[in-house]
């Protein structure tokens, strides 16, 4: 959440590099109530930004929410999903993806395929549904 925060500030011109260790110390402090010692524990710690990889952090926000859109309509479609993926069984699971995801490579843009698969665009309310369920599970909410 803060790296995407922040890449977006860069990205818009509100954040200058020089001003990253302050900001990033800042925003731990106040998210999660921790201060890094340095910053390669704190704004330094990940290897995307050290190669110029700005902007890729946004790519996982949107792989999140697409997964959770996917896997909604896979649980849908295969009813017994969780009971086959317990048993080590992931034919079922190979095949919806080979026939409505793998099949098209880069034929559709993402919230083309998104739609064309689960009939809608790409959407926040399933990956925000998966989130309070795992969290109220983890810390009994």
């Amino acid at each position: 959440m803060l790296r995407l925060e922040l890449e977006i500030g860069m990205t818009e011109g509100n954040v200058a590099i020089k001003d990253l260790p302050e900001i990033w110390n800042s925003k731990m402090r106040d998210y999660l109530g921790v201060t890094p010692p340095d910053d390669a524990h704190g704004v330094l710690q990940d290897i995307h930004w050290s190669y110029g990889s700005v902007g890729y952090f946004s790519t996982y926000a949107l792989g999140n929410l697409v997964s959770a859109q996917l896997w909604e309509k896979i649980n849908q479609d295969i009813r017994d999903l969780d009971d086959q993926i317990r048993k080590g069984s992931f034919g079922e699971l190979l095949g919806w993806l080979r026939a409505n995801i793998h099949q098209y490579g880069h034929k559709y843009d993402p919230q083309d395929l998104v739609q064309r698969v689960t009939g809608s665009k790409i959407a926040p309310e399933p990956y925000v549904k998966y989130l309070t369920k795992k969290y109220s599970e983890v810390y009994g909410l």
